[in-house]
């Protein structure tokens, strides 16, 4: 159901760089990194394929997904290996059982805080989903910031790494193709984390 291609050994003379380029508008963060590609159709392969596997700064992990794979797999991936200090994520929307499991988490201390960046329709189109959000980010001390938003982001500390996953999936349970990159390293969690702090919320 899966198959695993291109996973390159790390050479002794590789070296990997950092260079983050800022304007006004945008903002890139290039690295050379150990790259592996992997394909998973359903959240229980893309569990096996990783399973193994001790995430080391550096490593960039490449995703094609189908079936029952959303945002908040490539999260669990993570709460496997380790427990998060703090976590950012970005979603135009999200689902409610879902906000449910990051409460569990909260709950549970495998997460200490969290802050949400969710997209300008959240508010309104999903109200009752953007109050039970407020409640319990903000019961733990973060925040939820409402903005022109459409970025699928994860962000994070935990007790062994730091790491960032970019999906193009949402937080909910959707049946299509989507694609996602997980990398580890303080880098990627501080691009992101200097970004959303600096963003202004319409709340």
């Amino acid at each position: 159901m899966f198959e695993l291609t291109m996973q390159p050994k790390e050479k002794a003379s590789e070296k990997t760089t950092t260079e983050v380029k800022k304007s006004r508008r945008a903002t890139v963060l290039k690295r050379n990194n150990r790259n592996l590609y992997r394909r998973a159709y359903g959240e229980t392969v893309l569990m096996d394929i990783t399973k193994g596997d001790n995430f080391k700064d550096g490593d960039c992990y490449n995703y094609i997904t189908g079936g029952d794979v959303d945002g908040l797999s490539f999260l669990r991936l993570i709460l496997r290996k380790q427990n998060i200090e703090h976590l950012l994520f970005s979603t135009w929307c999200m689902a409610s059982e879902d906000i449910y499991e990051i409460e569990e988490w909260l709950n549970e201390g495998r997460i200490k805080k969290v802050d949400a960046y969710v997209g300008e329709i959240f508010p309104g189109t999903y109200k009752l989903e953007y109050a039970l959000l407020k409640t319990i980010i903000n019961k733990y001390g973060g925040e939820v910031c409402v903005f022109k938003n459409h970025s699928k982001i994860f962000a994070g500390v935990g007790d062994k790494f730091s790491f960032g996953i970019q999906s193009s999936a949402n937080i909910n349970t959707n049946p299509r193709t989507e694609n996602a990159c997980i990398q580890i390293g303080a880098d990627i969690y501080n691009f992101y984390n200097e970004y959303f702090k600096g963003v202004n919320s319409f709340e």
